[in-house]
């Protein structure tokens, strides 16, 4: 997007789904996304969740001109969405796709419509590619939790990976799954059954709750790895 390049290296504040605000310098964009440095960190934040984004005229902070180096560079052409993700992959990162929290671990894969997460707290997790607000890359030299290497595998799951999220789904018949990290009693239970961009789950009291699939933003199985 060429209008937002009389931004560039200029404070901005954006609002993000969720009603979420965010400040800081705008230091790259591209076709899908933009990279923001709020002081302490960078913020890749896809156009698909950017309500506005104007000048700030009143910064809460006044930033200093020395802005680190990108930590997921791209410097062989303008930086998007995607590539975003693929150069994440195997970085710690920090990914906010849920109201306000946020999940620690690092990109494993990326497929047509959803990416392929890990995270020691929920293991292995399947992110829909529309939902997620931004993704926050580790300092250097840091962990998640501090954790060891021993408990961040490099090949977390053995789980065959199909091309859009429900293919993945259809494999996932009849496991537990928990969607949106179980933030409503009704996302966690016995998937049933997939057709039709329509999940069949079943709670814990047995009644068949119907969701469409472009509405979950992440699913994970808790007794996977």
């Amino acid at each position: 997007m060429d209008k937002l390049k009389f931004l560039l290296g200029k404070p901005v504040k954006l609002e993000i789904s969720g009603k979420s605000i965010i400040q800081g310098i705008l230091v790259d964009y591209g076709i899908d996304i933009v990279v923001v440095y709020n002081g302490k960190e960078y913020l890749y934040i896809p156009y698909l969740h950017i309500h506005y984004i104007k000048f700030d005229v009143d910064p809460i902070t006044e930033l200093s001109n020395t802005v680190p180096e990108v930590p997921l560079s791209n410097e062989d052409s303008a930086i998007s969405y995607r590539k975003t993700l693929m150069n994440a992959k195997g970085h710690f990162t920090e990914i906010y796709v849920i109201g306000n929290k946020s999940i620690h671990g690092y990109v494993v894969n990326v497929l047509n419509d959803y990416f392929v997460f890990y995270s020691p707290v929920y293991k292995t997790m399947f992110v829909s590619l529309n939902h997620l607000k931004w993704l926050t890359p580790y300092q250097t030299n840091i962990t998640p939790y501090t954790l060891g290497n021993e408990l961040l595998p490099v090949k977390p799951t053995n789980l065959s990976l199909q091309r859009t999220l429900e293919e993945q789904l259809k494999k996932t018949e009849g496991r537990l799954v928990i969607f949106d990290l179980g933030d409503h009693p009704m996302k966690i239970g016995l998937l049933k059954q997939v057709q039709n961009n329509i999940v069949e789950l079943v709670t814990a009291n047995g009644e068949s709750i119907y969701w469409k699939i472009t509405h979950l933003k992440t699913v994970h199985l808790p007794q996977s790895s």
